[in-house]
């Protein structure tokens, strides 16, 4: 024949016994996931598990394996990947040469950072609407380029804008195990970190006139 017909995947594994069969599914998730640099979607993933794999239950059982790992899966808003976990992160910044890399925030960067963590994920326009004034592509990039902030999935609306979600580096810069730990506004404006409720719109502060 001039090609050879496409092996055909078993999702199945009908002829392994259970405990087998949950371990080769197990190490597929991992496979799919440790060559995808995006987020691997569930209905990618069930491609290669059978009909009756409970998917979260099989993710948490990878994720108890990887305890002790300096790497965890991490569920992100469109699917899961892998990660390193934020304590290496100054590991992995010095063996690339880039030093620390933080800087204090301006007002409008931390303010934009404050609605990405609250409201992840979330476009630009909607961060726009916000805080009452066009946030810039530049002021994104800044924080893009901090690793504070990363792409999310594409909006549902029209035209299909990038959402921004918050990264590991961002729980590593503020000292965060989740984004459930994040602190509630109320104490955010005792801090005065942000300003007072009578200011906010949606329970989130609006930026002054200060340059970004």
């Amino acid at each position: 024949m001039g090609s050879e017909m496409a092996e055909v995947l078993d999702t199945e594994l009908t002829e392994l016994p259970q405990a087998l069969r949950w371990r080769e599914w197990m190490a597929r998730v991992e496979a799919v996931l440790f060559a995808s640099a995006e987020p691997v979607p569930r209905a990618v993933l069930s491609r290669i598990v059978g009909r009756n794999c409970a998917l979260d239950l099989l993710m948490e059982d990878i994720a108890a394996e990887l305890s002790g790992r300096p790497y965890e899966i991490a569920r992100v808003a469109s699917g899961w990947q892998f990660r390193t976990k934020p304590r290496y992160a100054v590991a992995i910044r010095a063996a690339r040469g880039e030093g620390d890399g933080t800087r204090d925030l301006t007002q409008n960067e931390a303010l934009v950072l404050t609605i990405i963590a609250y409201l992840q994920p979330v476009t630009r326009g909607e961060i726009s609407r916000l805080t009452g004034h066009e946030t810039s592509r530049d002021l994104i990039a800044r924080l893009h380029r901090q690793s504070l902030i990363a792409r999310g999935p594409r909006s549902p609306e029209p035209g299909a804008p990038y959402t921004y979600v918050t990264t590991a580096g961002f729980l590593a810069r503020f000292g965060l195990e989740t984004l459930r730990a994040l602190p509630d506004l109320e104490a955010l404006e005792d801090a005065g970190l942000l300003k007072p409720a009578s200011s906010v719109a949606l329970d989130l502060p609006i930026a002054g006139g200060d340059a970004d």
